[in-house]
């Protein structure tokens, strides 16, 4: 499963509010809500993110183990 939990780490590191990411990035709070829920976002959502953050994608998202498998 991929998990968006260092998202949050990194978006606090570098200053970045929820209102900030969505106004760089130009994604909806529809998205920010996926996001925190670990849903499914598209690939073009994730390189807007890395671009504006400035980062690389593990820095905002990894998979980990489904506990139900």
């Amino acid at each position: 499963m991929i998990v968006f939990d260092k998202l949050w780490i990194t978006m606090k590191e570098k200053g970045f509010s929820t209102y900030t990411l969505r106004e760089k990035c130009g994604i909806d709070s529809k998205t920010i809500r996926r996001l925190r829920a670990n849903e499914n976002i598209e690939t073009k959502t994730i390189d807007k993110i890395c671009a504006s953050l400035s980062c690389r994608v593990e820095d905002i998202m990894e998979f980990v183990e489904s506990k139900d498998e």
